[in-house]
């Protein structure tokens, strides 16, 4: 199963530094809808169609299978999306997996030869279909297409493409009323997949997640100030439940994790650290985490993100 640990000491001191340098007032730029920032969150997709990028550090413990040893899989993650017209944006993204499998034998654990390389490269496409500010909504339709043969053969990458059409939400709790008033941080984002591989022996998969938030910020500035203190104020708890079905004959189990953790949010970038918790044996023996840093290029570099490509912001 998934788990995470700076095994370098250089990453961990960069981030650290990086936490403490930067400014922690988010300007109005992407994620909002009326009062509400809705985080990237790092398992689950969130429903903006805006510019991003993020890097994400992990690592899996895959188990075995029958044709595959139990596989130590380290991975270096990275995704960029850009708007292109107002409310729709198209990404990429990818991923540079080392692979230390391990055969179990009579004697104990005997480390295979270990492996480098690229993942499959991903494509995708987002649109904010419906948004309601003043009830914190918003509702999104996208797709991404696993482009097949464009990793590394060695790695055993599939060799033709996947298919996912997409839905995304988000529903901040600001509306209730004010005699639940400290439920209001409170926000559901959520997506829904359907994979539909190019092999015709290989199950379709239905992908479902649910990321609940609790915003600090949210209840500092526009609930109560409680007092507080940074780096407090800017964190948002989260936990989030990433689950994947097989819906042919030829499928497997549900698998799947629920990973709770917690998002800082500063000017710049957002850090994010969680557990992640498998659901049963199928998807793995451990618990463990995953570390992400998402930098908001719009605000890094106003002039040239967080615009449209074609139409500009008087169109959003």
């Amino acid at each position: 199963m998934i788990y995470f640990s700076f095994n370098k000491p250089a990453v961990a001191a960069w981030i650290a530094a990086l936490a403490l340098s930067i400014p922690t007032t988010r300007l109005p730029a992407h994620g909002f809808e009326g009062d509400r920032f809705f985080p990237p969150t790092i398992s689950t997709d969130d429903p903006f169609a805006t510019d991003e990028y993020n890097l994400t550090f992990s690592s899996f413990n895959d188990p075995a299978g029958d044709d595959n040893p139990k596989t130590r899989e380290i991975d270096v993650s990275t995704e960029f999306d850009k708007e292109i017209f107002p409310r729709f944006a198209l990404g990429v993204s990818g991923t540079y997996l080392n692979l230390e499998p391990t055969k179990h034998t009579g004697d104990g654990s005997v480390p295979l030869p270990a492996q480098d390389g690229f993942d499959n490269i991903s494509v995708s496409a987002k649109y904010q279909l419906w948004e309601i500010p003043d009830r914190e909504f918003i509702l999104s339709l996208g797709g991404a297409i696993d482009l097949g043969g464009t990793g590394s053969k060695p790695l055993g990458v599939n060799s033709y493409s996947t298919y996912t059409p997409n839905l995304y939400f988000g529903k901040g709790f600001g509306d209730l009323p004010t005699a639940l008033q400290y439920l209001k941080p409170l926000a559901l984002t959520g997506t829904l997949g359907y994979e539909i591989p190019g092999k015709s022996s290989d199950s379709n998969v239905l992908d479902w997640g649910v990321a609940l938030e609790y915003s600090l910020p949210y209840l500092q500035e526009h609930v109560e100030d409680v007092g507080l203190p940074h780096p407090i104020r800017d964190l948002i708890p989260l936990v989030e439940f990433n689950l994947s079905s097989p819906t042919n004959a030829n499928g497997k189990i549900t698998t799947g994790t629920i990973n709770p953790g917690v998002l800082w949010e500063g000017r710049y970038c957002q850090i994010g650290a969680e557990a992640v918790i498998p659901v049963n044996a199928r998807t793995g023996p451990n618990v463990g985490g995953v570390v992400q840093v998402q930098f908001f290029i719009d605000d890094l570099f106003p002039r040239v993100f967080g615009h449209p490509v074609f139409f500009g912001d008087d169109n959003k």
